[in-house]
């Protein structure tokens, strides 16, 4: 399935005119898109669960939240798509942002709670060489690029600063990234590509499951 052709073209229209009354106007319009948008997703979603556990997509509202933000623009300018893999056994998750010019495909821990963050270092320190094994993958290099998140600056409490792993210790966030242009968000294969991309992090997001399922004896906690 393809993605419909007005997408961009809508979101650059509400980038000139993000207010109430050109939003209902063209309501109509946006939501002829978002259905399709949506029907992308399921599609996608049927697509992933043939080499993975995805229990449900979510298509995130057009509306923004402007209580505590200085933007009080009333809409989004961008879809944001989301495949959740099914917990606790299957961690991590799937996102999709698309926005004229701002098209990107990502997958990781980009908010970690505090005891994931920890036992993700217990396992980078006891053995970082399955993990530095996945990020030096060729193949995998090739689709998803380099680990990518915010860092401390030195160290982790507790941990040495001349630590073998500290480069991945000192990571706070694990995230990969693919951006895409508008012209290949728009083509006939995207649907394949986005999902042939997913195949390929499996690595990761199953490393990162056996470790979140386990604990340093690698005894399963659920």
């Amino acid at each position: 399935m393809q993605l419909p052709n007005d997408l961009f073209s809508f979101f650059s229209d509400l980038q000139q005119n993000n207010n109430r009354d050109w939003f209902t106007e063209h309501k109509p319009r946006f939501k002829a898109i978002e259905t399709e948008v949506k029907d992308f997703g399921e599609q996608l979603k049927d697509k992933l669960n043939q080499h993975d556990h995805i229990d449900r997509f979510k298509l995130f509202r057009i509306y923004r939240d402007v209580r505590f933000s200085k933007d009080k623009t009333p809409y989004k300018t961008h879809f944001g798509l989301t495949w959740h893999r099914i917990k606790p056994l299957y961690r991590g998750g799937y996102y999709l942002h698309l926005s004229p010019g701002n098209n990107f495909l990502a997958c990781g821990f980009w908010d970690p709670n505090p005891a994931d963050l920890k036992r993700i270092r217990q396992e980078i320190d006891i053995d970082g060489e399955e993990y530095r094994a996945i990020l030096n993958d060729k193949a995998f290099k090739s689709v998803w690029g380099e680990l990518q998140g915010n860092a401390v600056k030195t160290a982790p409490k507790g941990y040495a600063k001349d630590h073998p792993n500290i480069d991945l210790l000192r990571y706070k966030q694990h995230i990969f990234m693919i951006r895409y242009t508008d012209k290949e968000v728009a083509a006939t294969d995207f649907m394949d590509r986005v999902n042939n991309a997913l195949q390929a992090v499996r690595p990761f997001v199953n490393y990162m499951s056996a470790v979140l399922t386990t604990n340093a004896d690698g005894e399963s906690i659920i």
